[in-house]
């Protein structure tokens, strides 16, 4: 029964579409208490890195999680890549990434 179930999720992953992918392993490892997600594939279709009209290669993320705090910007965009080295392997090719602390977002909310 528990081999179904591995396969079963093997299956589920391969159907899944790579934002529901990111969003899911993000979210979880991360433990984000904020996530958007943008696909914007649509706006480098011409790029030569974008080979057979393959979607779903250029993201926009903003994440917020206590997990950045004490984090330099450069190691939180590397916590977010190290997450994603499958998706990235298999054809995601650029990430726009945003990556606070909740404390961050509260001061941008202040200063408005």
């Amino acid at each position: 029964m528990g081999g179904g179930a591995a396969r079963g999720g093997a299956i589920a992953n391969q159907v899944l579409s790579r934002a529901s992918r990111i969003k899911t392993r993000l979210e979880s490892a991360l433990e984000a208490t904020a996530l958007e997600i943008e696909d914007v594939s649509s706006r480098h279709a011409s790029h030569a890195a974008v080979k057979d009209n393959n979607n779903e290669t250029h993201f926009n993320v903003k994440i917020v999680s206590n997990k950045f705090e004490g984090q330099s910007l450069v190691k939180r965009h590397r916590m977010v890549y190290d997450l994603l080295v499958d998706e990235l392997q298999s054809g995601l090719h650029a990430l726009s990434i945003v990556a606070k602390t909740p404390k961050e977002t509260d001061m941008v909310h202040l200063k408005k």
